[in-house]
């Protein structure tokens, strides 16, 4: 009796640990598809708290043959962006843009790294995020810096759970762009509206 009670709690604390599966329509999905100009690249996002610098949250958007965001164990959402388990479609710049202001305001700021790769890398990211599944709360670094360790040229990327680290481990690669957003907008992320999505 006492072993059943044991695998009884084991299994609940399993269960406690995964995420909520979301799976937007194949319709929404194939109609939310976005291709850009814009050559193959990574794009780390760290969301970082202006007073204590440590992070918040990451993501990592995925420019291949076609554009999309994994947000993984992110509370990010819009209407008109159909989500697999935490991979966004849709992801124009205008997407991008209000990604970016969800998370930027008083007290958070947003890290922006771009890295330019190759065509196979890129679409091997993709596939990694698509086939990732949902992800646990706080998990979000720790997802993203496993994809990219199966990534040619990320193979050398540490496992963390902290989103600077990551962060900080992606600003060593060659030809990283950094750009930094901080609006003083309230700290309510819930009450912004993007039109034009």
């Amino acid at each position: 009796m006492r072993q059943i009670t044991l695998l009884l709690i084991a299994l609940l604390g399993l269960t406690a640990c995964a995420a909520d599966p979301t799976w937007a329509p194949d319709e929404l999905v194939t109609e939310a598809h976005v291709v850009t100009s814009n050559p193959p690249t990574l794009t780390l996002f760290t969301v970082i708290n202006v007073d204590s610098g440590n992070g918040g949250h990451a993501a990592l958007l995925v420019d291949a043959n076609e554009r999309v965001l994994f947000d993984p164990a992110g509370s990010f959402y819009h209407p008109n962006l159909p989500e697999r388990n935490d991979v966004f479609y849709g992801m124009t710049d205008t997407a991008v843009n209000f990604f970016i202001d969800y998370h930027s305001r008083e007290s958070w700021r947003v890290v922006r790294q771009d890295l330019v790769v190759s065509p196979a890398v890129a679409a091997r990211a993709l596939a990694l995020v698509q086939a990732n599944g949902a992800v646990p709360k706080a998990f979000c670094a720790n997802s993203i810096s496993k994809v990219l360790r199966q990534i040619p040229g990320f193979e050398g990327i540490s496992s963390t759970m902290f989103p600077v680290a990551l962060m900080e481990q992606f600003a060593t690669k060659p030809g990283v762009v950094t750009s930094e957003f901080h609006d003083m907008d309230v700290n309510n992320n819930g009450q912004l509206i993007a039109r034009g999505i």
